[in-house]
């Protein structure tokens, strides 16, 4: 079976410094690159194409028939997914605001058991790394299990041009090879989960819009 897969950009900045401000969006293009090839159906998400209201207010909180469109249309999408790539720079050792704040729109209901990968970068020497410890707890919070598998890419602007094309003198194969190792866990766990969740196994229940549904007894 095919997988459908949602890349999240984690990144609003469009003005520097530092420079390039969407650096993110690089990588975010490389990895689309990469599952495509795979002949993967993957759509980017980018938070700044949405116009999500100015107060924050979870899609779930809302009454029925007054959900704002774009909000209903991208939770309608993460249902649909399968699995999810998280691309995210690092603030003060944690993920992007503007993903944290865009993925805390939606319960976990939404995103349980379907995995997740998460694909750090930066314009200097760490990747990211730290936002990725971080990312893990959240990420398996909201419901999808990150693989073991990680991709951090140091010096992001010297790896990939504005198109997510290898920049010039990149060891495009070796990269390939970095990125697949990632991508490859992400696709078979997809994979997997999506024949369960297909075979008619009931599944555990998950906390749609009550606390008390996470409640010891």
């Amino acid at each position: 079976m095919t997988e459908k897969l949602l890349v999240f950009l984690g990144s609003e900045r469009v003005s520097g410094p530092p420079t390039p401000a969407r650096l993110g969006a690089r990588v975010a293009a490389a990895c689309l690159g990469r599952l495509e090839d795979k002949g993967i159906a993957a759509e980017l998400i980018d938070p700044i194409e949405l116009d999500l209201p100015g107060r924050f207010k979870p899609h779930f909180a809302y009454a029925r028939g007054q959900v704002p469109e774009q909000l209903d249309r991208l939770a309608q999408q993460i249902a649909q997914a399968d699995g999810y790539v998280m691309v995210s720079p690092e603030y003060n050792h944690l993920m992007s605001p503007a993903l944290s704040d865009l993925l805390n729109h939606f319960g976990s209901s939404l995103f349980s058991y379907k995995p997740s990968a998460i694909v750090t970068y930066s314009a200097g020497q760490w990747g990211g790394t730290r936002a990725a410890v971080s990312m893990r707890t959240f990420l398996s919070e909201l419901g999808c299990l990150p693989v073991s598998a990680m991709v951090h890419v140091p010096h992001a602007q010297d790896v990939f041009d504005e198109s997510g094309q290898y920049a010039a003198g990149v060891d495009a194969a070796r990269w390939d090879g970095y990125l697949d190792r990632t991508l490859d866990q992400l696709c078979w766990w997809a994979n997997a989960a999506a024949r369960k969740r297909m075979d008619g196994s009931k599944r555990p229940a998950a906390f749609v819009s009550n606390p008390s549904q996470r409640n010891a007894p």
